[in-house]
């Protein structure tokens, strides 16, 4: 009888153990929760960037297939002015291959680059999308050209005032320029690194764009 009850009291106890055990794994245990990202794209449709124009709609695609389908995506056309082309899913295949092959479409005429105006609506895209409760962040591609009016380029040295004073609304905002020339990203970094820092800048050429995509990821969150 007694080697009965001692061998009950012994299993209760290990049960016992065994349960406190997985409670206390279970509070450190740290579920990463779950943000939407919103990602604004700026891409050049110009005709300065139609050679490289393919590849980059194809790298834009190969963004989108690694986000969430629950993540919104915003696409604005650079051109003589910038203006929005799709939103929507991320996921979205269909309608965003329709909205690029029916609004970049180039014949020569469209010979300003508009980044600057681009730029400034992907920021206030940014600032509504945080709002909404997004995590956003831009991504510029092409080959920054300044061409066209002046007052539609990217002013280099108001730029980074103007993005530091976004980030007091969106800290975690990041920015990522591919597909540009070396001497334009490095200009890139020369202004945005003191206010974006290395983890929320992410600059790549042609020839190293497809490695960039991680790195974004990272910076929003992922």
């Amino acid at each position: 009888m007694h080697k009965r009850v001692l061998k009950v009291s012994l299993i209760i106890l290990m049960v016992a153990i065994v349960c406190k055990s997985v409670f206390v794994l279970g509070n450190k245990i740290k579920v990463d929760e779950f943000h939407k990202a919103a990602v604004i794209f700026v891409l050049d449709s110009t005709a300065s960037n139609q050679k490289m124009f393919p590849r980059q709609v194809q790298y834009l695609k190969s963004l989108c297939a690694i986000l969430d389908p629950e993540d919104d995506i915003k696409i604005l056309k650079v051109s003589d002015s910038s203006y929005l082309i799709y939103e929507g899913s991320a996921g979205d295949v269909k309608g965003i291959s329709n909205a690029i092959s029916a609004y970049t479409k180039n014949e020569g005429q469209d010979r300003g680059a508009a980044y600057g105006e681009g730029i400034k609506k992907a920021v206030d895209h940014c600032l509504t999308m945080k709002k909404e409760g997004y995590i956003p962040g831009i991504v510029v591609i092409g080959d920054l050209a300044n061409d066209g009016a002046a007052s539609k380029q990217i002013n280099w040295e108001t730029l980074p005032e103007n993005i530091r004073k976004t980030k007091q609304y969106i800290p975690e905002l990041a920015v990522m320029f591919v597909y540009a020339p070396p001497e334009k990203l490095d200009l890139v970094k020369t202004k945005l690194n003191p206010v974006l820092g290395e983890t929320k800048l992410i600059v790549a050429n042609s020839e190293n764009a497809d490695k960039a995509n991680m790195r974004f990821l990272k910076a929003i969150g992922r």
